[in-house]
């Protein structure tokens, strides 16, 4: 037996190079996604945004800090309505801080795809199956233009004198074109489920799934306040910010006038799909204060200024807060 040499001894295995995980990077990626998407969009609408501001920074302060109040109880708005539409209960302070994330990924991608998505990855952090997340998202999306026609109906009642609905009645070309888009798109999805046997079962479930939920909710009057409640408060404080930046810079409309503008624009063409109705909503509203009688330049200036104060001032921090939660996992 022969004995070897000391120093013929291997010494210790270098340590392994260990390469980030999949899932490292793929977080990594998803928290600076929101910021270059926002530096793209600047990029692209960077002339917009500096023309509403340069039209704010002369505008009067105090209509625009009333502003600012009613654009942060739009998002406890929001928050409220996405409590409503599920019973488990969300702790406040994240949800809130969800739903202004959701506003940051709203104004990005277009028929509220962002604001969903990350609604929906926020209540699986909570625990929710997907089923029942899926279906607390179509809840949202379906009574929040249902919210709109009491308001819209207490307008009419309340301020028949001020708002001049006999320039803005629609004609009958345009009334048989909504109503056909509607049966056609009735029409379509039955009979996708006839036809296409493998999107029978999941729907089904999904449709048990919902009016399950939708039978609880309604048996507890807290969720029905928030749900119901905080939709139908939502195009209200909507149209509050529009008429405190509108009254800033000068606007000769008055408040109810301003509100009900926003409310036909966005069931005349809320539907779009534009990032966060930017765009076909923008064009309607413009349209409709015209039609009440707004200066044409006014009222652009003041829906630009509007989109600048809801929009472009909180989309940096709203991206921000969205990194922070994706990277602290509560995405």
């Amino acid at each position: 037996m022969s004995l070897l040499p000391l120093d013929d001894v291997p010494g210790p295995l270098p340590a392994p190079v260990r390469s980030p995980s999949i899932a490292r990077l793929a977080g990594r990626a998803l928290t600076l996604l929101p910021v270059l998407l926002i530096g793209a969009w600047a990029a692209i609408d960077w002339r917009a945004m500096c023309d509403g501001a340069a039209r704010l920074a002369s505008a009067d302060p105090w209509w625009l800090l009333a502003g600012v109040f009613f654009t942060c109880l739009g998002w406890v708005a929001a928050a409220c309505v996405r409590q409503g539409a599920v019973p488990e209960r969300l702790p406040p302070g994240l949800l809130l801080a969800s739903q202004f994330a959701a506003g940051a990924a709203n104004h990005v991608l277009p028929a509220s795809i962002g604001a969903h998505a990350v609604t929906l990855r926020f209540l699986q952090g909570r625990g929710i199956p997907l089923a029942r997340a899926t279906a607390s998202l179509a809840l949202y999306s379906l009574v929040k233009p249902l919210a709109k026609t009491p308001v819209l109906i207490v307008f009419v009642v309340a301020f028949p004198d001020t708002l001049r609905l006999g320039e803005l009645a629609p004609g009958k070309g345009t009334l048989l074109l909504a109503v056909g888009g509607v049966t056609l798109g009735l029409a379509t999805a039955s009979l996708l489920v006839t036809v296409v046997r493998p999107l029978r079962r999941p729907l089904l479930g999904f449709v048990r799934t919902a009016l399950t939920d939708i039978r609880l909710l309604h048996t507890r009057p807290s969720r029905v306040l928030a749900l119901w409640g905080g939709s139908a408060a939502a195009p209200v404080l909507q149209g509050s910010v529009i008429a405190s930046v509108g009254f800033s810079l000068g606007l000769p409309l008055s408040w109810a006038e301003v509100v009900f503008a926003l409310l036909l624009a966005t069931t005349a063409v809320g539907a779009v799909p534009a990032p966060g109705g930017i765009g076909p909503v923008d064009a309607a509203l413009v349209f409709t204060m015209v039609a009440f009688g707004a200066p044409m330049g006014l009222a652009t200036a003041t829906v630009i200024g509007y989109r600048v104060l809801t929009v472009w001032a909180p989309l940096l921090p709203g991206a921000l807060v969205l990194s922070l939660l994706v990277r602290r996992e509560v995405l």
